[in-house]
């Protein structure tokens, strides 16, 4: 095979405090919620339980499902959160706009011009971080997400793009290896430990010796614009 004809690289960007300036699924089920007192209620009263379970990794994904669970009981097709995805992006798109990092859209930006893979892989729906990255002309930029399922009147996770499920589900859908990955978080370091190049961007002040302990001697810590995150 000639170098012509080779896979181009390819490179994996986290989204959350990595494209984006915080927790955008978070944002969207606090938005889901508030759509009605009743849901504001029952958020309250099953927080002591669901908030501890999202403070674990191991139970995230639980906590998680609860708190989607509340703010999507009365759906019962998926395609109805798509729905309303793209009424709350629509209804407060100049704040959501204005998350987006500029640094690191211009880093995902060179990386597209020189002929890499460029793959979005997040915690959040797909479908979110699509809506949000059409803002920036990137719509036909590849995201792979976590995925919901109907239960019980409502939606839960059924599928968390998060630590080591992020990369079977990277490889799930048919990616190889991996030249670059940047991501924020201790719970990506899977993906970072998977590429050649690992970038770690926006990390909690408390975890950078965390990085610089197990990622291999060099890697860059950043900071893309996250003025409550470390980095340089």
């Amino acid at each position: 095979m000639s170098a012509n004809d080779a896979t181009p690289p390819l490179v994996v960007f986290d989204f959350d405090h990595t494209l984006y300036d915080g927790d955008s699924g978070g944002h969207l089920v606090l938005w889901l919620i508030k759509r009605s007192w009743w849901r504001r209620v029952a958020a309250i009263l099953a927080a002591p339980l669901l908030l501890p379970l999202v403070a674990f990794l191991p139970t995230r994904r639980f906590g998680i499902s609860g708190f989607l669970w509340i703010g999507t009981l009365g759906l019962h097709e998926r395609n109805e959160l798509d729905r309303l995805i793209d009424q709350y992006v629509a209804s407060d798109e100049q704040r959501i706009r204005s998350r987006l990092l500029p640094k690191a859209l211009a880093v995902l930006e060179a990386h597209r011009k020189a002929g890499d893979r460029v793959l979005v892989a997040t915690g959040a729906p797909p479908e979110l971080a699509r809506a949000i990255l059409d803002f920036v002309a990137h719509k036909d930029l590849p995201v792979i997400g976590s995925l919901s399922r109907p239960f019980l009147g409502g939606l839960v996770t059924r599928e968390h793009c998060h630590h080591e499920n992020k990369m079977r589900m990277v490889r799930g859908a048919g990616y190889g290896p991996i030249e670059v990955a940047y991501s924020d978080s201790a719970a990506d370091l899977p993906l970072l430990l998977a590429a050649r190049k690992p970038v770690v961007v926006n990390p909690k002040p408390g975890r950078i010796e965390m990085f610089r302990r197990v990622l291999p001697a060099g890697t860059p810590i950043l900071n893309w614009g996250c003025v409550e995150r470390g980095g340089e």
